[in-house]
């Protein structure tokens, strides 16, 4: 199951552990109420030669909306600083499983560089099986780097006002149920409870098995399915704050399937706007 380019097993990680052109980005990021301060866990343990990749400082600032795409030159500027560039292999993970990883593939995805997976399990899975972890900084070394982005795989708000009216493409939201429903309060004070009309949701934990690691091709064709996604249609994938969205582009990709995009401002920003239509209760 092991590809380079989306999905890795800590097998296949353990085995290139050593190769120079290999580089591994600890992506963790956590909400505020799960209390866990990601910089610090990264510096008392990581994969060997690992970098942090601190998500919210790595984004547009000129946004007033959480950590959203930086600009290109950002990103170059940050990954070369980091000993990151053209001709490497990334691996990136996270200490959830599968959290906040794949919004680090995505934004990889975003500014054209392909060679870029995720660690199927992340750390808590590389930490279970035994396998070496440091707390030592990484020596880091200047690499250049090249961007191309492909505004494909982003929409903003226009867009998806515009999808949800003409259902030309398929909103796949990755909140919680109870979120989607508009049951319960949303953890960003300020933003109305429901989804967006006409979306379908997908928790993206329901595309995971228990230990964290992504489930099989065909088990997630079927998780899309029940939730009434029309897999021969587009997607574009939504969420809280456009973090846990990816994980839900990285199951599709992983199904073979690559026409989706995410919605960066997400519920962050569709939430916020008392213009903006929203549907509470089930799809």
């Amino acid at each position: 199951m092991d590809n380079p380019k989306v999905i890795v097993s800590t097998e296949w990680l353990a085995a290139h552990l050593r190769d120079p052109d290999l580089r591994i980005i600890d992506a963790s990021w956590y909400l505020p109420n799960m209390g866990r301060d990601p910089k610090a866990e990264y510096e008392a343990c990581h994969i060997p030669n690992a970098r942090f990749f601190d998500i919210d400082e790595i984004s547009d600032q000129r946004s007033d909306l959480p950590h959203m795409a930086p600009p290109v030159e950002k990103f170059m500027s940050r990954l070369r600083a980091m000993g990151v560039g053209d001709g490497h292999q990334v691996v990136v993970y996270d200490g959830m499983g599968l959290f906040s990883a794949a919004r680090v593939w995505w934004l990889f995805r975003l500014m054209g560089k392909m060679d870029v997976a995720v660690l199927d399990g992340g750390l808590p899975k590389w930490v279970a099986e035994g396998r070496e972890t440091e707390d030592l900084p990484p020596i880091l070394r200047d690499r250049h780097m090249t961007v191309t982005r492909q505004n494909q795989m982003v929409k903003d708000v226009t867009e998806v006002s515009s999808a949800a009216k003409l259902g030309d493409w398929v909103i796949v939201d990755a909140r919680a149920p109870d979120r989607f429903r508009g049951e319960v309060e949303e953890p960003r004070p300020g933003l109305r409870a429901g989804h967006i009309p006409n979306s379908r949701n997908v928790f993206f934990k329901d595309v995971q098995n228990a230990d964290g690691t992504m489930k099989s091709p065909d088990a997630l064709k079927s998780v899309f399915e029940q939730a009434g996604v029309d897999l021969s249609k587009p997607v574009i994938t939504s969420c809280g704050s456009g973090v846990t969205a990816a994980v839900l582009n990285l199951a599709m990709e992983h199904m073979g399937k690559t026409d989706h995009a995410l919605y960066d401002g997400s519920w962050a920003e569709w939430g916020a706007f008392p213009t903006l239509p929203i549907a509470t209760g089930e799809a």
